[in-house]
């Protein structure tokens, strides 16, 4: 089972790019941030950790651009895993998103990972476009096309969301045109089928709190939809607890991303330092 971080990025505190070098050096296998484009002022969407809207803290507001953050991790790193926990595909154009996770994989050496969500906050989905009843035919359809253009020589799509005619993309990514894609959400019966027909695996959420049987049961849901392999299982965590994480990897979790404070580069790189020693990590590895 590998360990990763993840930042809330904002316009304030440590750098992606710090926080990248640092987790590399310290021994952590992956390095992931968040997405939203922005935060309507007004809006009706409940947050699914207050369950109204009202928002957590304020870094909602803040958050950078998570292909910029990555691009400035990916250039002061070599073997770290970037990626996204989670970004949100249907608020941007699909073509020119694909040239964008494409390009910045080719860069890093096939270092990119998605990991996407249907996108809680429906009032920020409505503003570019998105029916928050049809965002998981957004999703599907988004990364349907962009797989069509990561592995295609002459890519075409029709869909309700996504259409273009035959076209050429490059660069493609780099493992044979493929960008793995997790989905980040509830681990709902209907969440996992879904990730079953149409992701690499799923990311869980901060509320997620029977991982374990969920992983078994995505497992299921795998071999009975006729899918090769094992499906990625990426549980976000705070702070590591052994006989949790000895359950997580029976189970089959294949990743922890456990969550840094929203503070200056000491208080960050400090809490690092010390969350690789309590895993036992081997730096620079």
């Amino acid at each position: 089972m590998r360990y990763g971080v993840v930042l809330f990025t904002s316009d304030r505190g440590i750098s992606p790019s710090a926080v990248a070098r640092a987790a590399e050096e310290a021994g952590f296998a992956s390095f992931a941030v968040p997405e939203h484009t922005h935060i309507p002022v007004r809006r009706e969407a409940a947050h699914p950790g207050t369950g109204t809207e009202e928002l957590p803290d304020d870094r909602y507001l803040r958050t950078l651009d998570p292909w910029v953050a990555l691009a400035t991790a990916a250039a002061v790193t070599e073997r770290i895993a970037l990626c996204t926990a989670v970004a949100l595909p249907a608020e941007h154009d699909p073509i020119a998103l694909a040239k964008t996770i494409a390009t910045l994989d080719h860069l890093s050496g096939g270092r990119v990972t998605l990991g996407a969500g249907f996108g809680w906050n429906t009032d920020e989905l409505a503003d570019h476009g998105v029916p928050g009843g049809r965002r998981r035919t957004a999703l599907r359809e988004y990364l349907d096309a962009m797989r069509a253009l990561w592995t295609q020589e002459e890519a075409s799509y029709e869909g309700e969301f996504v259409r273009f005619g035959p076209s050429w993309a490059w660069p493609k990514p780099v493992r044979a045109g493929r960008v793995p894609v997790l989905l980040g959400a509830g681990g709902t019966d209907r969440n996992l089928a879904w990730i079953a027909r149409y992701a690499d695996g799923w990311i869980t959420t901060p509320t997620d709190r029977d991982v374990g049987d969920r992983t078994r049961r995505l497992r299921k849901l795998w071999q009975e939809t006729g899918r090769e392999g094992t499906p990625e299982v990426v549980a976000l965590a705070g702070k590591p607890n052994p006989d949790e994480l000895a359950v997580w990897a029976e189970c089959g979790v294949t990743e922890v991303l456990f969550g840094l404070p929203d503070a200056e580069a000491d208080v960050v790189t400090g809490y690092l330092t010390r969350l690789s020693e309590r895993l036992g990590l081997s730096r620079g590895e």
